[in-house]
Formats: C-alpha cells, sequence, structure tokens
C-alpha cells in the first residue's frame, strides 16, 4: 500500500501541517466528503417515514449505511445502533442495564472520561457499585486480578480496546473469558481500537461494542454501538421519540425491537453516508496493513521522543503493545507550551492536558498533564523526522 500516495485524498494536508492529533479526532478524505455532500445535494431526506421517492432512496442509503458498518466491524445489521458518538453508545448501555440482581461494574483508572463519568453516575445514583481492576504506572491492565475482581455480582465489566493515553490494548480476551463465566456483559470501547485495529465483533466476543465515526476518518456527530441481538433486547430505553415505537397510546407504548428501538428522532443520515465512506475506504486499504503502518510509525515515534535529553514518555517503553501514539513530557517546559510551540515552529498539531483521561494521566505520574501525538494511516516518517527536530529545539528552552 502506497501511504505517500493517499495523503493526496486528505485536503487538509495541502495545508503543509503535520497532524499528530488523530486519537483526538481524525483527518476526512475526500471519499467521505463526496459522500456526505451526495446525500444533501441529491436526497435531503428523511428515512422511514414519508413515502415520495427522496424519503425511499434516504431509507435505502440510511440501511445501506447501516449494512456496510455491519460488515467492516463484523457484525450483523440488526445489532449495529447509529448513535451521534461513542460516548452516547457507552450512555445507552451503562445507563440501560438493570442492575437490581446484580450491582456492581467492573472497570479501570485507564478509561477514557465518556465510560468512566457514566460509570461514576451509577454509583453517585445508587444504582451500581463500581470495582476498579488494578492498573501498572506502564497504563497495563493487571491481569492477575481479573479473577479476583469479577464474580457473580458483577453486571458489567467496561473496558477500553486501546487505551487514548498509551495507546495499548487490554487482555480483553481473557477478561472476557472471565466475565462470561460470571454472567456478566462485557462492554468495550473501541474509539481508540476500532480505527487502527482489526477488530471483528464476533471474535471479540464482547456483548458491546462502541465507538465513534470521527476517529476513523468518519464524520463528526455519528458514531455506533453495536450489541449482540440478545444483549440488545436486556437494555431498556434510552432515548425514545419519532421512529422508536411500533404503537403508541396514552396507556401504553410498544417500542420497536433494535436497533430502532434505541434511534429515536430524526438521525445524522449523512454521517452515516460518511461513515460507510470511511469504511470502505479502511477495507480497500485493509486493517492489516493499517496496523503494520501504525507499528512502524510507532517505533520511529517513541526512539524520536526517547532521544530528547530530559524528555519523559509515559506507558511501555517499545512499539510491541501500541498503536501510533505516545504520550510524553518535556523537562522545564510545560506541556501546553510544548504544543503551542509545536504548532508555531512547525505546524506540528498535538493534543496537550489530560485528554479526557485524567485519572489514567496522574496514574502514569504526569500529575499536571502531558502532550500526545496521536499518528494515523496519513503520517510518515519523515514527520517524526521534523517532528523529532522540533522537539530538540524546545527541549533546550527547559536546561
Amino acid at each position: 500500500m502506497d501511504f505517500e500516495k493517499l495523503r493526496q485524498d486528505f485536503p487538509l494536508l495541502k495545508n503543509k501541517i503535520i497532524y499528530f492529533d488523530s486519537a483526538c479526532t481524525s483527518l476526512k478524505p475526500v471519499q467521505v466528503i463526496e459522500a456526505e455532500r451526495r446525500y444533501y445535494e441529491e436526497i435531503s431526506a428523511c428515512a422511514g417515514r414519508s413515502a415520495h421517492l427522496l424519503a425511499k432512496r434516504a431509507s435505502e442509503m440510511f440501511e445501506g449505511a447501516r449494512e456496510r458498518v455491519a460488515k467492516f466491524i463484523g457484525s450483523k445489521p440488526n445489532e449495529v445502533v447509529f448513535t451521534k458518538n461513542a460516548t452516547e453508545a457507552l450512555n445507552l448501555v451503562v445507563r440501560s442495564l438493570d442492575y437490581s440482581k446484580r450491582s456492581k461494574i467492573v472497570t479501570t483508572k485507564l478509561e477514557h472520561h465518556s465510560l468512566l463519568l457514566p460509570i461514576i453516575e451509577q454509583q453517585r445514583r445508587g444504582a451500581a457499585r463500581v470495582e476498579f481492576l488494578p492498573a501498572t504506572t506502564s497504563g497495563l491492565v493487571d491481569e492477575a486480578s481479573v479473577e479476583m475482581a469479577i464474580d457473580r455480582q458483577t453486571a458489567l465489566v467496561a473496558i477500553h480496546h486501546t487505551t487514548n493515553t498509551t495507546g495499548v490494548r487490554a487482555p480483553l480476551e481473557k477478561i472476557v473469558k472471565v466475565a462470561h463465566e460470571n454472567g456478566a456483559y462485557v462492554l468495550v470501547d473501541g474509539a481508540q481500537g476500532v480505527p487502527h485495529s482489526q477488530v471483528n465483533f464476533r471474535s471479540l466476543g464482547a456483548d458491546f461494542l462502541a465507538f465513534s465515526g470521527h476517529k476513523m476518518l468518519g464524520p463528526t456527530g455519528i458514531g455506533c454501538l453495536v450489541g449482540r441481538e440478545e444483549a440488545l433486547k436486556e437494555l431498556d430505553t434510552f432515548i425514545v421519540g419519532g421512529e422508536t415505537a411500533e404503537s403508541v397510546r396514552l396507556d401504553g407504548v410498544k417500542f420497536l425491537e433494535p436497533p430502532k428501538k434505541f434511534e429515536g428522532g430524526i438521525q445524522n443520515y449523512a454521517g452515516a453516508a460518511g461513515l460507510a465512506a470511511a469504511c470502505e475506504y479502511l477495507s480497500k486499504i485493509g486493517m492489516g496493513r493499517v496496523e503494520e503502518h501504525e507499528k512502524r510509525l510507532a517505533w520511529k515515534l517513541i526512539e524520536a521522543i526517547g532521544s530528547i535529553e530530559g524528555a519523559t514518555l509515559y506507558g511501555p517503553k517499545t512499539a510491541e503493545k501500541r498503536c501510533a501514539l505516545a504520550c510524553f513530557n518535556l523537562g522545564g517546559v510545560k506541556h501546553h507550551q510544548v504544543a503551542l510551540m509545536c504548532d508555531s515552529l512547525a505546524k506540528i498539531a498535538l493534543r496537550s492536558g489530560f485528554f479526557c483521561a485524567q485519572p489514567a494521566v496522574e496514574l502514569m505520574g504526569a500529575a499536571e498533564g502531558a502532550v500526545r501525538a496521536s499518528l494515523y494511516i496519513y503520517n510518515t516518517p519523515a514527520e517524526i523526522e521534523a517532528f523529532k527536530e522540533t522537539l530538540g529545539k524546545i527541549a533546550m528552552l527547559g536546561r
């Protein structure tokens, strides 16, 4: 695969920027932009409602997008619920599950706030209690603790596929096995995993998988909850309204079966078209090739940061367990200053702060925050060299 050539598909790269903030949101190729444009220019109607031609085309497009996403992720189309992002998908599961018979949720301190906050809210409301799997300062889950933490009182195990602080995967095979042996559901936050790894929902074995379109070349405002048919039926209503009910009477409502049960109101039809186009784009590359490309970048990224005097790299010091993502600090220079200077000196876009994962960042020893460089398919070794040179200049200021 010619990754240098595919850079031509991304209009923003014509501005000669070095975009190292893909864990926040990825750039969009022209194929995705065109898919959204076609909806607005050629259809621009609601799906599932009116009987006119444009409405029928909208329905065909929307359900076709669902089928394309299902093919990409390895699920059935009726197991794909469209949401506005991974945050909504995670909230849907955490806040709609029944905790009356089993009250415990098992998670880790490594989670993104989008997963951590709904869980904490359930505990605050008295609906459930939380137990944290121990994690190391390198951002790794303590596998030895899995069998002790997950028991017959556990309703849900909610955990990342890949963290947004170190780019390391969770030991999901063991976690899923132990959870199911104890009758617990497993919810996987795939916001960082699905864009960068070969993720097949059926092979993963989890009950629920959440991800966002905007981190995988797709539009903002569109995401998915993928759930086993039987598991989705166990969830209570979440957001209800138009298109979620089969029959509405003042003395009783009959809701539609999932996924429609969870897709209240007008949907992001253009976003669904864009997400389908993103899935098609990534499928043509091949997620195996995406992983290989990122692994090569990850080694160079770690070497580049490690070569800077006074730099502290958080997480594992090798790329074996990482995607192309690294968090770090430079001695004597505040993290926000590093990000701002990279932008002003070399048009390098980075993230700084806690990355919506404050407990995770603090656990790794960055009490005030850190800098994150997160790469994707459109990044190159030459950009990492430019990054290394820029960091070297900035580090001189802290000495």
